[in-house]
């Protein structure tokens, strides 16, 4: 169904004419909360499976980056719904992957450095912990460590981001089903000499690292949950040779879908490095690591149009860099520059395909995409 209802709908050709992104100063109070009088309305048919993915710092200019240095397409063009969200956190017009990823996954503007808190640092229940109590498998892909800002908002409750021995720790609390991503000092070399890999395995956990092969390599046991760490500390860049993020979503898409039977999943996928290239004011590296994240994305969307019951949701937590393409830049020979080696505050995209994606047109809060995809499947 979806394959032909996306080819009827076409791209608003104005949508996205906007300035590519401006490095501001926070204001001196937190802007004021648009609230929309009514929820979204529920769909008539929903999906039984939710992709979330997310580029980090990935704003109008990165995939305009990476268009025009990947010969004019991406598979983002695949979508046919486009929307915009407003990213500021609850005390700073300029977000951080904290507080962004928290109002993705629990409907709630916090701080920026809040994990799956709200403003006061009280825990809040998130989509992934929800979709566990429905019964749902669920799964989180990053190409930075698993504990970090972004993943961590999915399944964990801590003050601040760095707190990652606790993240770590809160994994034991889930049932999650899936996840793949570096970090693996953090479940094994810790402070409080806890073992999480032997207590992961304990608790029915197939657990592998690179040191054990790579991922493509590893015997799959359906019946069993799966951790795999790509890295000690944080994973290598793309340009260094990393190539994980797609094979790992195509396997997390099979295995949760196999697993979940009739119930369905949830999961989360990360390109991480997105946002680093920009911290580092790096095109090369920004452009890359954007790349890697569309090629994904079009794996993920194979799926999605073979399954026929998956809601595909693209968007980032923020932009990074405040990158701009400048006059003589041609196709694959950009000339970029950036305002900032941090986050911005520009409007961000948000792509939908599949059952729900008419939810996630127009211009709303960073915070309703956890409403939406509530709404999708008629919570």
């Amino acid at each position: 169904m979806w394959k032909k209802v996306s080819q009827l709908i076409k791209y608003l050709p104005g949508l996205f004419t906007l300035l590519l992104g401006v490095a501001c100063s926070p204001p001196s109070t937190p802007p004021q909360v648009m609230v929309a009088p009514d929820p979204p309305p529920r769909v008539t048919e929903g999906p039984k499976n939710i992709i979330l993915m997310i580029g980090d710092g990935m704003g109008i200019s990165q995939i305009s980056a990476g268009l025009y240095q990947n010969d004019n397409q991406l598979n983002l063009e695949r979508f046919p719904i486009v929307g915009l969200h407003k990213p500021y956190s609850s005390d700073n017009l300029i977000p951080d992957s904290a507080s962004g990823a928290t109002a993705f996954s629990t409907g709630r503007k916090t701080y920026n450095g809040g994990v799956g808190v709200d403003e006061d640092g009280n825990p809040i229940g998130t989509i992934l912990e929800e979709a566990e109590e429905e019964g749902l498998s669920t799964g989180l892909v990053t190409t930075s460590t698993i504990v970090h800002a972004t993943p961590a908002a999915f399944i964990a409750h801590v003050a601040q981001r760095n707190e990652f021995e606790a993240i770590a720790a809160q994994f034991l609390d889930t049932e999650i089903d899936f996840f793949v991503g570096g970090g693996r000092k953090y479940f094994s070399r810790r402070s409080d000499e806890r073992n999480l890999l032997a207590e992961l395995e304990a608790a029915g956990y197939f657990v592998a690292s690179f040191e054990k092969g790579e991922l493509t390599s590893m015997e799959i046991d359906y019946r069993r949950n799966f951790a795999y760490f790509t890295s000690e500390a944080d994973p290598e860049t793309v340009q260094q040779g990393r190539h994980y993020l797609k094979p790992a979503s195509k396997l997390a898409c099979t295995f949760l879908n196999r697993k979940s039977g009739e119930e369905g999943f949830f999961l989360m996928i990360e390109g991480a490095q997105i946002d680093w290239g920009g911290h580092n004011q790096d095109m090369d590296y920004m452009v890359s690591e954007m790349i890697d994240f569309d090629e994904t994305i079009g794996a993920v969307l194979d799926f999605a149009e073979e399954d026929d019951q998956t809601l595909v949701i693209v968007t980032a937590d923020h932009e990074t860099g405040g990158f701009a393409i400048n006059p003589g830049s041609a196709q694959g020979e950009l000339i970029g520059a950036f305002t900032s080696d941090y986050h911005t505050a520009v409007l961000i995209p948000v792509f939908a395909y599949g059952p729900g994606a008419e939810l996630f047109g127009g211009v709303y809060e960073n915070t309703a995409i956890y409403q939406k995809m509530r709404s999708a499947w008629g919570w």
